[in-house]
């Protein structure tokens, strides 16, 4: 081979391989140190450091790529990229959890961004609002009221004087009351009050007094704005509205608006009207004690109005306390921000709070009108969410169930029988302040159809007897608690229903035992004896004679063996009211001192009329609102008992018409089935009854209706008459009422009862009735029972315990044996009692606390439900 083809020899360790290891050989890894390594790019940023690789290389370029992504200009000085974004957030410029924290450019550059979207977006809020009209506002409609069959009974609101007043009429002292008890700073801000709405939300997060937070700027806002609904469109434009009245609007332009638009209760929408609704002058004329009512009554005029408004808490009593108390606060308060001088101040005391004229609601509403208005006014507010405010506005026409012949009927009956006894000028100290109030139910569908309320609104009385609170019912109680012994029988049953032929003690001053079988104790320690009206040795008897003769002691026992809470369960699944049930679980319970009003007790009792079904009582058929029909549907059925167990029921209240109390009742000449009811000295009389057409009761009671606290007077020597028991003269309305009523209607006869549950005695009753006389107390029952109520305990001390609200409770009465009630004989009302060392019970015996139905001293309130409130 030629020379010139062959290769050179290579040197030792050399050659271009050998270049290649040592370029990739790092320095210490067999790279002479401080040799040069040639580069793609020696002047490259990503060069590496003299003796790297081409791995190290890559990681730096790696290094340096990451970095100016993620750092800012400050990274650029080390090799990076800088950040390009608008807000450096996450920052680049720090490193951990700091990256996190805001810069106060940052947070300072939000704010300012946030607050000039604020003020723009509310100038533009508050320049597209419009500002109220207090004409519009003011503006009220009649509401008209059609009988059942659609004629016309009455139209009412729409006719008072709501003229717009200027704020020179209104006087300094109205101002100076309103501003002191709703906005002090109303002169001062800007419509709106951040530091109210904070401090009204922190009381009543901290449980302080509650406070509206609103100032009266937005008041007046939200008085333009009574017929929209409650949202949260609305709650903004309201708030824009009151910035714009704020910054815009004189404040004596904006106090004016408020006064005249605000409602004052009694159908009043402005200052004016108010004035001559509750004074009977104009707004110019008023005082100040009157001014500082009239701004006591716009915290609330259902609450604030003495005549009374919707609800438990809404009694006439109850109401005038409230107002009186406002009344003085809001003249110390005047005092307190310094528009009032302590001077002036000491001149109105409890004596000169303002006496007020006579309601211009009453014009119009003679006889039973206004009664029969209320009735269904609360009936439409309750059942369509409809406030106060909103239906004084008007514009409602509501069809109600009220027959005008039957109202008519009822008036009449009531009204004859009272001018027939009644002489209040012969017999001023017994013939006062009796009264009368009765109700009538429809059978088949729980429609109100009558009821007798008082002497009319036009005559002053404005409490609805027909709704009547506080008055016992007396005797008329005990077919619950035999319809709870019929459904759920009694420890001598085995759990098991007993019949009416079961067989109880029934002589006087008995004594009572508890379901342990242990003699109830009275105050005293001593065994506690019931009474009954007549001494009479009854011995045992059945319970339909017990119901007959209304006789108290098998009655005052049977709620023990059956159990009081059966009783209750009982009791309210016909229609009445927990409420209004006496909570005392004590003998007297059967005997009647729970406290249901006369509409509750008429459509119960047309439950036992109706086989058991129950409906719920209502007024109203129809509510039509500017032109559009409002849903309205009458209450759905309800299966209350079992047929067998009404229509026995309602056979032992016939043999109460035939044989009983209420023979006076025979003489509507038709099938009739009803319980007469009288209590505790002679304090009320009632007569509930039945046909299979309608349900009536008639409650008697005394009581004077303008007392603070509507308490029950003693009905012995009215109309020259001992004594008045149920069978009296409530059962004689109650017949010539329902006489009328059902004039030309075919008689109808009640379902044939089938015989149902066990013939069960009371503990110690013989097989075979006795012809002797009975030992004075049975024998205590040894059977156990299933789910014992708890037993009455005496107080402390060995004396009764008078609670202040207790109805008949006398802690000074000294031992011995006392009539507590009244009942039998020839009414068999309801409930006697007796304790040794106390005074009975209202309408029955008492409980061994001495305690009788707790909170009601008597009288009549609104409704809540439509018909009553307790």
């Amino acid at each position: 081979m030629s020379e010139h083809r062959r290769k050179p020899p290579q040197p030792q360790g050399g050659g271009r391989a050998s270049t290649r290891r040592a370029a990739q050989q790092r320095p210490g890894r067999g790279a002479p140190a401080g040799r040069d390594v040639p580069t793609a790019s020696p002047s490259g940023p990503y060069a590496p450091e003299p003796g790297g690789s081409r791995a190290e290389a890559r990681r730096a370029a790696q290094r340096g790529s990451s970095a100016g992504r993620g750092r800012g200009t400050g990274t650029a000085a080390r090799g990076g990229r800088p950040d390009t974004r608008f807000i450096n957030y996450p920052r680049s410029d720090r490193d951990g959890w700091k990256r996190f924290v805001p810069s106060w450019k940052l947070v300072s550059g939000t704010a300012l961004g946030f607050f000039a979207v604020l003020v723009a977006g509310t100038g533009i809020g508050i320049a597209m609002v419009g500002t109220p009209d207090p004409n519009k506002a003011a503006k009220a409609q009649n509401n008209v009221f059609y009988w059942a069959d659609g004629s016309q009974m009455v139209a009412t609101g729409g006719s008072m004087n709501r003229q717009i007043v200027q704020i020179s009429s209104i006087p300094r002292s109205m101002r100076d009351a309103v501003i002191a008890a709703e906005n002090e700073s109303f002169e001062t801000d800007k419509g709106v009050d951040p530091m109210g709405i904070a401090r009204a939300v922190w009381n009543m997060a901290t449980g302080g007094s509650t406070q509206g937070g609103s100032t009266i700027t937005q008041q007046y806002v939200k008085n333009n704005f009574l017929d929209s609904e409650q949202t949260l469109k609305r709650k903004v434009t309201e708030l824009f509205i009151a910035l714009k009245l704020g910054v815009t609007e004189e404040k004596d332009e904006v106090l004016a608006g408020y006064l005249n638009t605000a409602y004052y209760g009694r159908d009043a929408y402005g200052i004016q009207a108010a004035a001559r609704a509750y004074f009977g002058k104009d707004s110019q004329d008023l005082n100040p004690a009157e001014c500082a009512f009239l701004a006591s009554v716009l915290k609330g005029p259902n609450l604030y109005n003495p005549d009374g408004g919707i609800g438990a808490a809404a009694t006439p009593e109850l109401n005038d306390q409230r107002a009186r108390e406002r009344w003085a606060w809001v003249l110390d308060r005047q005092v307190e921000v310094g528009r009032m001088d302590k001077t002036e101040r000491a001149k109105y005391t409890d004596a000169q709070f303002p006496p007020r004229v006579e309601s211009e609601q009453a014009r119009g509403m003679t006889g039973q009108i206004g009664y029969l208005v209320d009735t269904a006014k609360a009936y439409v507010m309750k059942t369509q969410g409809v406030s106060a405010e909103q239906m004084a506005l008007g514009g409602y026409k509501i069809r109600t169930t009220f027959e005008k012949s039957k109202v008519d009927a009822l008036t009449k009956a009531v009204e004859e029988t009272r001018d027939g006894f009644i002489d209040e000028k012969k017999r001023p100290d017994t013939d006062t302040f009796v009264q009368f109030g009765a109700a009538s139910v429809d059978v088949k569908s729980g429609a109100l159809v009558a009821l007798y309320g008082g002497p009319g609104w036009d005559r002053k009385h404005f409490s609805n007897n027909a709704n009547t609170s506080g008055v016992p019912v007396g005797s008329t109680w005990k077919p619950y608690v035999l319809a709870a012994a019929m459904e759920y029988g009694t420890q001598n049953s085995n759990g098991k229903g007993i019949s009416a032929d079961s067989k109880y003690q029934a002589n006087d001053l008995t004594v009572i035992n508890n379901r342990e079988g242990r003699p109830l104790r009275d105050g005293s320690g001593n065994p506690f004896k019931q009474k009954n009206e007549s001494p009479t040795p009854f011995g045992y008897v059945t319970l339909n004679e017990a119901m007959e003769k209304s006789i108290n002691v098998p009655f005052a026992q049977l709620v023990f063996d059956v159990g009081h809470n059966k009783v209750r369960e009982v009791a309210k699944s016909t229609g009445l009211l927990e409420e209004s049930l006496n909570p005392n679980n004590d003998a007297s319970f059967a005997l009647g001192t729970s406290t249901p009003s006369a509409i509750r007790m008429a459509d119960s009792y047309a439950t036992f009329a109706a086989s058991g079904t129950h409906r719920e009582p209502y007024s109203v058929i129809e509510v039509v609102k500017d032109g559009v029909k409002l849903p309205l549907e009458a209450p759905k059925d309800q299966r209350a008992m079992d047929n067998a167990i009404a229509d026995n029921i309602t056979k032992v209240l016939q043999n109460v018409v035939q044989n009983g109390t209420a023979t006076k009742v025979k003489k509507l000449g038709r099938p009739a089935a009803g319980k007469t009811g009288t209590t505790d000295e002679n304090k009320s009389a009632w007569f509930v009854g039945y046909t299979p057409e309608l349900s009536t009761s008639v409650a008697l009671f005394r009581t004077d209706p303008n007392s603070a606290d509507r308490k029950l007077i003693s009905m012995k020597g009215v109309g020259d008459i001992p004594s008045i028991h149920g069978g009296d003269i409530p059962a004689e309305i109650w017949t010539e009422y329902m006489r009328e009523a059902l004039q030309g209607a075919p008689v109808k006869d009640f379902p044939e009862p089938e015989d149902i549950g066990v013939v069960a005695d009371s503990a110690g009753a013989p097989s075979p009735t006795p012809s002797v006389v009975a030992p004075p107390s049975p024998s205590p029952s040894t059977i156990p029972p299933s789910s014992p109520a708890p037993s009455p305990s005496p107080s402390k001390g060995g004396k009764p315990s008078c609670k202040p609200w207790g109805l008949y409770c006398d802690p000074d009465t000294t031992s011995g044996t006392t009539n507590g009630g009244t009942d039998g004989g020839a009414d068999g009302g309801t409930n006697s009692g007796v304790i040794a060392g106390t005074t009975g019970g209202s309408s029955g015996s008492p409980s061994p606390s001495g305690t009788g139905r707790p909170g009601r001293p008597g009288g009549t309130t609104g409704s809540f439900d439509g018909f009553e409130t307790e």
